[in-house]
């Protein structure tokens, strides 16, 4: 791996679950330190949240996004202390709230900054979003069709065989119905969110988290940083950071792009902190939510790469003996 040219990775919302975190609490005092300073900054306690998860509050949009940010935190401080090298990042990239990670990776945004930042961005999404969002296994063209004629909007291209549509619950009940008739074998799958982001449907929430970012310190990345927005790297002005971050809210995060500009660019390993999917109770039985994306893009582009998982106390441990 000390050849490699890395990448690091963090998901965004839906990688969230019960529990999250526990095992890094438990067993390291620097995960255990970054609990503590985020609930000192968010007023309260993030570690008891992410846990416990009281009245379901994790998947509430203003604890997701503050629950997830931490956590990849937390994950990426533990690889950095356990390896004797760590490999060193020449990019990052984070889908959707993972974004605002990967500013926090390449010093472009404080860990405080950054919280302050996806807290006021969670409630305003919560507040004045609305709507649901389904993945439907079809590329841009055809969802486009789909979303057109139903009221809804492209919210995501995560493959170029799946495309995250949005809108309102109704109009995407019916967008999925007339979906199966027409294609049986491709079923949709709605996804954990409360609202229809990164659509027409967050603009209101970006109008009002424009004064958020203009109120925070960003510095020019130490490294190079994804857009969701562009589809491309950010450039460094931290000025075209924050615009791109407010447009980010009501575009679709063209996650693809992303990808396809780092493999192009010669990125060929991939480290993913944070998150995590699946039925399991614990954080060492969740698999990783970005990896499937990764790896089919990579075979799609015939590029041969690296990835790894750093999600919970085992992965993070085998990542960084590597």
């Amino acid at each position: 791996m000390s050849e490699s040219k890395a990448i690091y990775i963090f998901p965004g919302q839906g990688s969230q679950y019960k529990g999250i975190g526990s095992d890094l609490y438990d067993l390291f005092d620097t995960a255990k330190k970054v609990y503590e300073e985020a609930s000192d900054i968010l007023c309260y306690d993030i570690a008891k949240l992410s846990f416990e998860n009281p009245d379901g509050q994790i998947n509430l949009t203003r604890y997701t996004q503050p629950v997830l940010l931490t956590h990849h935190v937390a994950c990426l401080r533990v690889y950095q202390e356990l390896a004797a090298e760590p490999l060193p990042a020449y990019a990052a990239a984070g889908h959707s709230l993972g974004e605002y990670s990967a500013l926090v990776l390449a010093e472009a945004l404080s860990f405080g900054s950054a919280l302050d930042l996806v807290r006021v961005r969670g409630e305003l999404m919560g507040e004045y979003g609305e709507g649901e969002m389904s993945a439907l296994p079809v590329d841009i063209d055809a969802a486009k069709e789909w979303s057109d004629s139903h009221y809804c909007a492209i919210a995501g291209i995560n493959l170029s065989t799946q495309t995250v549509v949005a809108g309102a619950a109704a109009d995407l009940d019916v967008l999925e119905a007339e979906f199966l008739k027409d294609n049986p074998r491709k079923r949709p799958v709605r996804l954990k969110t409360e609202g229809a982001f990164h659509t027409y449907y967050m603009v209101e929430a970006a109008r009002r988290f424009r004064d958020s970012l203009d109120a925070v310190e960003i510095e020019q990345p130490k490294i190079k940083i994804l857009s969701n927005y562009a589809g491309t790297y950010h450039q460094p002005d931290p000025a075209k950071i924050k615009a791109n971050l407010f447009f980010q809210l009501f575009h679709p995060v063209n996650w693809t792009a992303c990808l396809h500009t780092a493999m192009a660019d010669g990125v060929d390993t991939f480290i993913e902190f944070g998150g995590g999917i699946g039925k399991g109770e614990t954080p060492a039985e969740m698999r990783p939510n970005l990896e499937s994306m990764i790896k089919k893009t990579a075979r799609s582009l015939e590029k041969e790469i690296q990835y790894f998982p750093a999600i919970n106390v085992e992965t993070i441990k085998k990542v960084a003996s590597n």
